[in-house]
């Protein structure tokens, strides 16, 4: 594919610091992700606006705002004036997804295209399907046996068309489950610590399996340093972020490191979902994905890492730490025995 430069900003006749930073517009920047990408990219010292609904959030000084519905065109064209880079931070529910999802993904394009932007995505590991291998790269087939993975792999495949019809580049990370920052709506927060201050965890499969897991801040740090050296690479380009890449027996002994206490494990009850699925649409859907916790799969990031450079992966117990002082959840006052726990970052 032919290479295309990154287009630098220009404020008051002053081009972007030395090449490498300039205008980003962050959609969805009210969300988990959107609001890490704001302050990552703004702490690397670009100029970052947030694009919400309203357009009013709680943002470090210095973040410009905006306000528009993704779900209509031209507001986010309007949105993202300007923006040499836009990072789609939008999620819509999953009962939503059949409705939303190529609605958001033909928008952002549009946007992208109207402004000349690069459109940074957040993937995830859908796009394998149910039959995931135990390591994923670049490489590995996309197998989209269920409607998730099926819309996942419909977007990517309208941007790689976008990118080489209309010029609008578009790059992909793609990461395991999230954790981290601030808010809720993840397995760690809405399931698996949600009972620590009486001393439980829950685990949602078996705990000798693999299962790939992405720290937020450090995902978000991510696609600040492909932003930086996005200069030459395709019009279209996916890579995987290594992350955390540990087994259920991992994950509670970090936990139990991070908060100082024995905890007492029990499963997830999926039988219950699958049967609660019947009156509640959100039940049904999460209960489709319950494969990834029976699939052993981790994120081999070694290709981001040969654009980027090493890339920080914050320490597994000092991430969990982090994470559960950000939901209120007890910490120790220092991990124990950190040395017992590997980083498992790769």
């Amino acid at each position: 594919m032919p290479h295309r430069p990154v287009r630098l900003a220009q404020t008051n006749g002053v081009f972007a610091m030395n090449g490498k930073t300039g205008r980003i517009a962050v959609l969805g920047a009210n969300g988990r992700l959107g609001r890490e990408a704001v302050k990552a990219f703004h702490e690397a010292g670009w100029q970052v606006r947030a694009v919400t609904r309203k357009g009013n959030g709680t943002f470090p000084p210095g973040v410009e705002q905006a306000a528009a519905d993704a779900s209509n065109e031209a507001q986010l064209i309007a949105a993202t004036h300007g923006a040499d880079f836009i990072f789609n931070g939008l999620n819509p529910l999953y009962p939503t997804w059949q409705r939303d999802v190529m609605v958001l993904a033909k928008n952002v394009i549009a946007a992208a295209h109207a402004n000349d932007a690069v459109h940074l995505f957040p993937g995830n590991v859908y796009n394998y399907g149910t039959t995931l291998p135990s390591v994923l790269s670049e490489e590995t087939p996309e197998r989209p046996d269920h409607k998730k993975a099926r819309l996942r792999v419909e977007a990517e495949r309208y941007f790689a068309e976008a990118a080489d019809q209309f010029d609008a580049q578009t790059i992909v990370i793609r990461a395991g489950d999230f954790f981290g920052g601030e808010g809720r709506g993840s397995w760690f927060d809405l399931i698996i610590t949600s009972p620590l201050k009486r001393g439980k965890a829950t685990y949602p499969g078996p705990r000798n399996l693999v299962h790939a897991w992405a720290y937020l801040p450090d995902f978000a740090r991510a696609f600040v340093s492909i932003a930086e050296n996005a200069r030459g690479l395709s019009k279209f380009e996916r890579f995987n972020f290594g992350g955390h890449n540990i087994t259920g027996d991992e994950l509670v002994a970090a936990l139990e490191a991070a908060t100082g206490q024995k905890l007492k494990v029990s499963g997830f009850p999926w039988p219950l979902l699958r049967l609660g699925g019947i009156f509640y649409p959100m039940w049904r859907e999460v209960a489709e994905m319950s494969y990834l916790w029976r699939e052993p799969h981790a994120m081999n990031g070694e290709r981001l890492e040969t654009v980027t450079g090493p890339l920080h992966h914050t320490p597994l117990v000092q991430a969990f730490r982090q994470s559960l002082q950000n939901l209120d959840l007890p910490v120790a006052a220092e991990p124990r025995h950190p040395q017992a726990i590997p980083s498992m970052a790769s």
